[in-house]
């Protein structure tokens, strides 16, 4: 699904450098690179404050940890999505209420957030799933109107950006009360490791959640709150500073094997392309096409069978998985997500995809749906 071998090829020479740097100052921990790219995030996101961390997963526990929640304090987010961002809420005592999604954007529903709201909803996270920002000006309307703060689950969605109405546009994850992401190896902005970060324009929020990473210390030894260890070493940072540098052509390549995937399929009879809103821009850290009548695991090992991963994100429901108490939630309230579930198939998408590739792919998916 990823070629990260061909990327690092290509960025070697820049990245060995930063790398061996680190070795040699052997600042490992907090050193000088991890302060150069939390100041060139911030730049790049136009974000007053970056907090880096450990991963994706640590960087939303510590977001909600910021927000003084308490035990059954409601959090919604959306059922369609990776479980990092349910997990987190059930790990701090606090209720995930999960709502379905949109049909086309696979984004959170706007109608099913505000169905959902109660006087114990403290917090939404709104996923901004396969890399298109969800709708974030109706979200952050519903926000003022109830005092909800907004925590944007970025991981996939890094470098996309969301116009408004009045034509002010922003980079997603600096749209709500806080942002976060993962740098995970896989993702649009990936280290060679874990890594993630936090953002935010809230300097009150910013100084709890560097002292929440750090054991809760604000002076060294100093214990403010009860905080965790999950910090960005200084290895990683200076692999993310020579890729952030690189984020915008990673992008465009993203852009450009996704509109060869769309040109092929989008006169094919039941097959769907993926929708883009017209006020985003999608950073496709995913393609995933909707196949009516499809049978995922058929075309996955078909597609394997010719050399070629097809992924299926996701294959169930958070609704209805065990570890998040599925008798809590009504099925037939999640009529999309279910439906996608059944219906998606996500095919290779990187920044090293050339046209032989992308047309190799889209010939043999092609032969499938044909032979079906």
């Amino acid at each position: 699904m990823v070629d990260l071998v061909t990327q690092y090829e290509k960025i070697k020479s820049e990245v060995d450098a930063a790398t061996q740097g680190v070795f040699g100052s052997a600042q490992f921990i907090n050193g000088p690179e991890v302060k150069h790219f939390q100041k060139e995030l911030e730049e790049y996101l136009d974000v007053k404050h970056v907090i880096p961390c450990a991963n994706g997963t640590d960087a939303l526990q510590v977001a909600l940890m910021a927000l003084g929640l308490k035990p059954g304090d409601e959090v919604i987010t959306s059922d369609f999505t990776f479980a990092a961002t349910v997990e987190v809420i059930g790990l701090l005592q606090l209720t995930p209420v999960l709502v379905d999604v949109d049909q086309d954007t696979f984004n959170i529903s706007i109608d099913a957030i505000q169905k959902a709201i109660t006087p114990k909803t403290k917090a939404i996270i709104p996923v901004h799933l396969f890399g298109q920002p969800s709708n974030m000006e109706a979200i952050m309307e519903i926000a003022e109107a109830n005092n909800i703060t907004i925590v944007e689950d970025t991981a996939q969605a890094i470098g996309a950006k969301y116009t408004f109405s009045n034509g002010e546009t922003k980079s997603a994850g600096a749209i709500g009360h806080i942002g976060t992401t993962s740098f995970f190896p896989s993702k649009n902005l990936g280290c060679f490791g874990d890594g993630g970060a936090i953002f935010t324009n809230d300097d009150d929020l910013a100084e709890k959640m560097r002292s929440i990473v750090n054991h809760g210390m604000g002076v060294r030894y100093y214990y403010d709150r009860l905080g965790v260890n999950s910090r960005l070493d200084s290895v990683q940072a200076a692999v993310l500073r020579i890729k952030l540098g690189h984020l915008d052509e990673y992008i465009a390549a993203r852009q450009k094997a996704a509109a060869y995937y769309t040109n092929h399929f989008k006169d094919i009879e039941g097959v769907e392309t993926p929708y883009i809103a017209p006020n985003v821009s999608h950073v496709f850290h995913q393609y995933t096409l909707k196949i009516e009548g499809l049978d995922q695991f058929a075309c996955q090992e078909f597609m394997k069978s010719k050399g070629i991963p097809a992924m299926i994100y996701y294959p169930m429901p958070l609704h209805t998985q065990k570890a998040y108490g599925p008798e809590q939630f009504k099925h037939e309230d999640f009529a999309i997500t279910n439906k996608l579930c059944k219906t998606v198939i996500s095919l290779p998408m990187h920044t090293e995809l050339d046209q032989e590739q992308l047309a190799y792919i889209c010939t043999n998916l092609t032969e499938f749906l044909n032979r079906s």
